[in-house]
C-alpha cells in the first residue's frame, strides 16, 4: 500500500476515488463552524446524542437560553438543574454536561492543550468522562480541534451514506466500510463530511 502524501490537495486525494469525485461534483461539504467554542462543541455533542437533527435543534435552543448563551463550565455548573431537565435534558445527560464541565475545569482540554496529542490519545482523554463515548470524541476531533483524517464509523449518517454510494444501500461491515475509506487517507474528515451532506441531500 503506497503511503499517502498529506501535502497533496484533499480533492485531488480524494477524486482518485470515482465514487468521491462524483459526490464532489455534485455537493459542498458538511460546513464546519470557523470558531467553535471547545466546551460550547461538547456540550452540543452531547446534547445531539440519540435525537434526531431537530429534535436536538430544539432542545439545544431551550438549553442555551437557560443558560443565557454563556455555555461555559461555570454557567452550567451554576444552573438549576430543574431548569435543564425542563428544557429537554434527561437526568443522565444533565449529569454527562456537568461532568465534562468539570473535567474543562481540572484538565486543558481546548485546542491548545491538546495540540500535541495523537488523535488516539484525544480520544482515550476524552472518553475519560461520563458520557463523553466514542462518537462523541470524533465529532470533537473533527469540528472542534478539525483534525483530518478522522472517520466517524460510529455516526449513523456516514455508514448509510457509505453504504447508499458504494453497496446500493445494502449493509456493510466497519471493517468494509475501513477498506472504502482507506483511499482518502490523510484526509477522511473531508470525504466524511461530503458523505454527510450528499447522504443530507
Amino acid at each position: 500500500m503506497s503511503v499517502p502524501d498529506p501535502d497533496r490537495d484533499p480533492e485531488a486525494v480524494l477524486r482518485t476515488d470515482p465514487v468521491m469525485a462524483a459526490v464532489i461534483d455534485r455537493r459542498e461539504p458538511h460546513p464546519l463552524d470557523p470558531n467553535p467554542d471547545e466546551y460550547e462543541r461538547l456540550c452540543v455533542s452531547i446534547i445531539n446524542q440519540q435525537l434526531s437533527t431537530a429534535s436536538a435543534a430544539a432542545v439545544r435552543e431551550r438549553v442555551f437560553d437557560v443558560l443565557g448563551g454563556e455555555v461555559t463550565p461555570e454557567a452550567v455548573l451554576a444552573a438549576s438543574r430543574d431548569d435543564l431537565r425542563s428544557a429537554g435534558l434527561s437526568r443522565t445527560k444533565v449529569d454527562y454536561v456537568e461532568n465534562a464541565a468539570r473535567a474543562f475545569q481540572e484538565r486543558d482540554l481546548t485546542r491548545e492543550g491538546l495540540a500535541d496529542y495523537t488523535n488516539e490519545d484525544v480520544r482515550r482523554e476524552l472518553t475519560r468522562i461520563k458520557g463523553v463515548g466514542d462518537w462523541t470524541a470524533r465529532m470533537y476531533l473533527m469540528f472542534v480541534l478539525q483534525r483530518p483524517d478522522v472517520l466517524p464509523l460510529g455516526d449513523l449518517a456516514v455508514r448509510r451514506g457509505i453504504e447508499q454510494l458504494y453497496n446500493d444501500g445494502e449493509a456493510l461491515s466497519r471493517a468494509e466500510m475501513r477498506a472504502i475509506a482507506d483511499p482518502w487517507r490523510p484526509h477522511r474528515s473531508l470525504a466524511s463530511r461530503y458523505i454527510w451532506a450528499e447522504y443530507e441531500a
